[in-house]
């Protein structure tokens, strides 16, 4: 009963906490000017969205950080540690340590949005800039669970695998190609935060059937900051989450794959995301292999909707459905696949 209610304290702070700072944030970003720059060889019609504020993923970072730390504590106090036979420096790892890693993606993130911003330009960070941090911070969480012996991978119907040497090159792809996934899957108003919400509690529920409550309680307040975000992003939007959001909610998609031991579950609890970024190596791989033929009206896959004619809210309720679909098969791996 204790789990249940800190769930839903978690969820609701989140909401409220990042719905109330928009009435804040958003005059800020305005005051200060830092609107989003869009690129030219995008929807014409996304002209219209130039000079909106951007960096409003500040609206559901506080509000996820702020939410989840007293739930925490009010349940390990409260309630005590029922974590399933998981040692505290393991599961202190995969809460505390994936936080500093999903903090680091964010910083990158940032830094991506400030260089855009003040140089009023639609490129920030270079490619290989990011791809550097963005790997060294990877290896600087792989080897925080290395650490504490979480170098295995729960699969649904086997149990746990020992992963040797590939845990370091499966954790640095892993983690690199879903982070840039949602990133990727930031493109129309409301699309990420309502995919990010259903992937947030198919994480909830996943990882209450592993039986680690306080990464259920991570993801309670993750859903609920940003379903507090999305009132100011639906469109039109008010405010758009640039990298720092999009980089945020990459990496606590990774760390809630890792902290319920099974990165696997990202291919269906993150069913959109993976499709998106999918989308995006399709089409520049036939582009070269083709000299300049395309799959796709553009990439990543939601802009090939939008050229078709699609409504942004269309694509939005869509995308959401078959990720919500997703979850729903996460789930039932998780729950028929956990040994008795």
């Amino acid at each position: 009963m204790i789990f249940y209610v800190c769930l839903t304290v978690a969820a609701v702070l989140g909401f409220i906490i990042a719905f109330g700072l928009g009435y804040i944030v958003i005059p800020f970003l305005h005051k200060l000017k830092y609107g989003q720059t869009i690129l030219d060889i995008g929807p014409k019609w996304h002209k219209k969205k130039e000079g909106t504020p951007t960096m409003g993923g500040i609206l559901f970072i506080i509000g996820t950080i702020t939410a989840f730390v007293p739930s925490l504590f009010a349940f390990r106090q409260i309630g005590g540690d029922i974590t399933n036979s998981l040692k505290l420096s393991e599961i202190n790892v995969k809460i505390w340590g994936g936080l500093l890693m999903v903090l680091g993606f964010t910083v990158i993130g940032f830094a991506d949005d400030y260089i855009k911003v003040v140089k009023k330009r639609n490129l920030g960070l270079t490619i290989k800039q990011k791809t550097f941090l963005q790997i060294l911070v990877t290896l600087g969480y792989l080897g925080s669970l290395y650490a504490v012996g979480a170098d295995y991978m729960f699969i649904p119907f086997f149990g746990n695998f020992d992963m040797g040497i590939m845990f370091w090159f499966f954790g640095v792809f892993v983690i690199y190609c879903t982070t840039n996934a949602v990133n990727f899957t930031d493109g129309i108003d409301g699309l990420c935060g309502s995919v990010t919400l259903s992937a947030a509690i198919g994480f909830v529920v996943t990882a209450a059937l592993r039986e680690y409550f306080e990464v259920s309680l991570l993801a309670a307040a993750l859903a609920g900051g940003c379903a507090g975000y999305l009132i100011w992003n639906r469109y039109p939007a008010k405010v758009i989450m640039g990298d720092t959001g999009a980089m945020f909610l990459g990496g606590m998609v990774v760390a809630f794959a890792y902290a319920v031991d099974c990165p696997l579950l990202i291919l269906p609890i993150g069913l959109i995301y993976v499709v998106e970024f999918l989308s995006d190596i399709i089409q520049i791989v036939y582009y070269k292999l083709t000299h300049g033929k395309r799959v796709f009206k553009m990439a990543p896959i939601h802009h090939h909707f939008e050229m078709s004619g699609w409504k942004e809210t269309k694509i939005v309720k869509v995308f959401t459905l078959i990720n919500i679909i997703g979850c729903i098969i996460g789930i039932l791996l998780v729950y028929y696949g956990n040994p008795s």
